[in-house]
């Protein structure tokens, strides 16, 4: 067989360093630029060619890489993607999005004889650049299979996780977690300043012991040395991804008051202008203080 074609869409903080890692290693590349032109001649410098629309990258793809913002993203990149690809093609949809969405959206293609993955991250830009992230796949075991290699460019760390759509759902239950440990830390760090324990003193305690972890050392990060860019996940992002995971638990009929709380947290943040993309998850805190008058 010979090599697989890649097209990629979404080269924004993540997809710019996937897709360098893509067409560095080998593969041939085809992207296509949204609103910021610098990512995309940065890749056509590397070697990838720029696609004038979404249906010539269509056409000239035998695999097509997502990274987008979400469900609506996904669903309007493909209705301008679908009359031009061929059958036999693959989708691999590396965003955060909601699974009853991915569902749909695979069955429609296979329609047309196009396979659907659903592959979203783990990680930030920095390892997206380094090709370590994460990734957790959703696919029948003869695309994983096909399309291993072409993610393997980019992650260091790949979990077929099962079917279509898994790897969205696992994706969501994984930021759940890292967005329930920032609600958590961010209430906590409120309560210390209004008792007297000092942010520097309050991680004294935590670093190092039992309830540290790769996340609170990001997360902390902006708290204690004011990194604003500690973890650039936008706030926005977070209420979104936490928004999916209260739909998925609503159609699984399962009550989740911790997960509703930990949405309510990073709502409270956009309605109080959080919702700028230059506000990231490690930012809750400030929220929190000012909605407790601190």
């Amino acid at each position: 067989m010979s090599k697989e074609t890649i097209g990629f869409i979404g080269v924004g903080m993540m997809g710019h360093g996937m897709a360098k890692n893509i067409v560095e290693k080998g593969f041939p590349l085809t992207v296509h630029a949204h609103r910021n032109r610098a990512p995309v001649e940065d890749l056509v410098s590397r070697g990838a060619t720029e696609a004038g629309s979404l249906g010539e990258l269509a056409a000239g793809s035998s695999i097509v890489f997502l990274c987008l913002n979400g469900s609506p993203q996904v669903e309007a990149a493909i209705a301008q993607l679908k009359p031009q690809l061929n059958p036999g093609t693959v989708i691999v949809d590396c965003s955060t999005s909601d699974p009853v969405s991915t569902v749909r959206l695979a069955a429609e293609l296979k329609e047309s004889g196009v396979d659907f993955a659903d592959a979203p991250l783990g990680r930030t830009p920095k390892e997206a650049f380094e090709g370590k992230l994460d990734t957790m796949v959703g696919a029948e075991p003869a695309v994983f299979e096909r399309i291993t290699p072409v993610v393997s460019t980019w992650a260091g760390k790949i979990v077929h996780i099962g079917n279509v759509g898994d790897g969205h759902r696992m994706k969501l239950l994984n930021n759940f977690l890292s967005l329930g440990y920032a609600a958590l830390y961010s209430e906590a760090l409120a309560l210390a300043q209004k008792v007297g324990i000092s942010i520097e003193r309050f991680d004294s305690v935590i670093r190092g012991g039992r309830m540290d972890c790769g996340f609170y050392q990001t997360f902390m990060d902006y708290s204690v040395n004011g990194n604003r860019e500690a973890h650039k996940f936008t706030i926005s992002n977070a209420y979104k991804d936490l928004k999916y995971l209260e739909s998925m638990a609503n159609d699984a009929t399962i009550a989740t008051p911790l997960a509703s709380a930990a949405k309510n947290s990073f709502a409270l943040a956009m309605a109080n202008g959080g919702n700028g993309a230059d506000n990231y998850v490690p930012h809750l805190p400030d929220y929190i203080r000012k909605a407790n008058g601190l």
